[in-house]
């Protein structure tokens, strides 16, 4: 359970930087609503939910598909990949009414690598006993 939270803090952060330095990644959220941030925060928790959950769930099926692939691009298909999981993050949230958009696959290879760093940097931050 510990891990789970951990996975998810750790996506919410990654997601929330992404959608500051991606500008085809987004919160939809009315600046001048009385709970803007409050409802930023909501959001980028929601998200951070569906994000593991189509990680921990979906990821692991499509990389199975494209084993081939992996071999053949020395692993460059893996971010490929983590686009496609965040476009499908993002089409998710849209049929939930989430207020999380991704504009399109350019976006969604720049926002997985961004994701992908910040997840990185955090977690070799954390010390070795909370990992476990």
């Amino acid at each position: 359970m510990k891990k789970l939270l951990l996975k998810i803090g750790i996506n919410g952060v990654a997601l929330w930087v992404t959608t500051l330095v991606v500008s085809g990644v987004k919160i939809v959220v009315d600046p001048n609503a009385q709970n803007a941030t409050k409802e930023k925060v909501l959001t980028v928790l929601i998200v951070a939910v569906i994000f593991a959950a189509v990680n921990t769930l979906v990821k692991p099926l499509v990389q199975i598909a494209t084993f081939g692939l992996f071999i053949l691009t020395l692993g460059l298909i893996t971010f490929v990949i983590n686009a496609l999981m965040l476009l499908l993050t993002s089409k998710i949230c849209e049929h939930y009414d989430v207020r999380f958009h991704v504009d399109g696959l350019g976006s969604a290879l720049i926002g997985a690598l961004v994701i992908s760093v910040v997840s990185i940097a955090l977690h070799a931050m954390l010390p070795d006993d909370v990992k476990r």
